[in-house]
């Protein structure tokens, strides 16, 4: 199979205006998460999708691969179907965050390994949660999997919900598992899911990925051990800083 590895990049984010060219260390955002992806070993291909002129110039100024498109798009699914609209060269896609500058290449390894079982058509990742913090950020998606691996539901509220015990002791009673924010679609499903209208459960939790259960299609997940540390706001920036350069 051959995987296309695609970075959805836009300038206009509303709390952090301008983020993939933002300075990290004498690079752009855009350019460390560019060669992170490069080293994963399963990918054939690594495009920068975006929608503003001055992220192509950076990219093509560090020798990438970058693609213009819409602005009208409303998720980095959309944006990656473009690139593909007239291209049956790959058979998987692989649609990576844009902010997150220090992606680990294994965990998109461990993603397209989702399919060497051919009936996989979406995969995702998946991580244990370990601390009440993360058990209880409304702003962190949990996930809830069956035995075969795959996403039964997606939600910003603690799921399962434990009954008859007490907070503090959840995280000892029951495995739970955030959602890593990084999919994998075969190329026609990809397609297909950009043609779905978005759905009630979608515009409840403000998550893509519940329109395509609704829908019926299958997610299978992986179960990663790395972080992944995403830079939606300067404060988080000033976190990575901190984190991997003792700034």
């Amino acid at each position: 199979m051959k995987f296309l590895g695609i970075i959805p990049a836009r300038f206009a984010s509303s709390r952090f205006p301008g983020k993939p060219l933002v300075d990290i260390e004498g690079q752009t955002m855009i350019q460390r998460v560019y060669e992170q992806v490069k080293q994963s070993k399963k990918l054939s291909k690594v495009i920068v999708a975006t929608d503003d002129q001055r992220i192509v110039d950076e990219v093509l100024s560090f020798g990438g691969n970058v693609i213009m498109t819409s602005e009208t798009h409303q998720s980095g699914t959309d944006r990656c179907a473009e690139v593909i609209t007239d291209d049956n060269e790959y058979d998987v896609i692989i649609n990576i965050q844009g902010d997150e500058p220090f992606i680990n290449p294994e965990q998109i390894d461990l993603l397209a390994a989702c399919f060497e079982n051919p009936q996989t058509k979406i995969a995702t990742l998946v991580k244990k949660i370990d601390s009440m913090d993360e058990l209880f950020n409304l702003n962190i998606p949990k996930v809830v999997r069956n035995i075969h691996g795959e996403a039964i539901y997606f939600s910003r509220q603690t799921i399962p919900f434990l009954r008859g015990i007490e907070q503090k002791q959840w995280l000892k009673e029951q495995t739970f598992y955030k959602h890593i924010g990084i999919y994998a679609y075969q190329a026609d499903t990809l397609r297909a899911l950009t043609r779905l209208p978005v759905s009630g459960l979608e515009e409840a939790e403000a998550l893509e990925q519940l329109r395509w259960i609704e829908n019926g299609y299958t997610i299978q997940t992986a179960v990663t051990t790395h972080e992944t540390i995403a830079v939606d706001t300067k404060e988080d920036l000033n976190k990575i800083l901190k984190l991997f350069f003792n700034k």
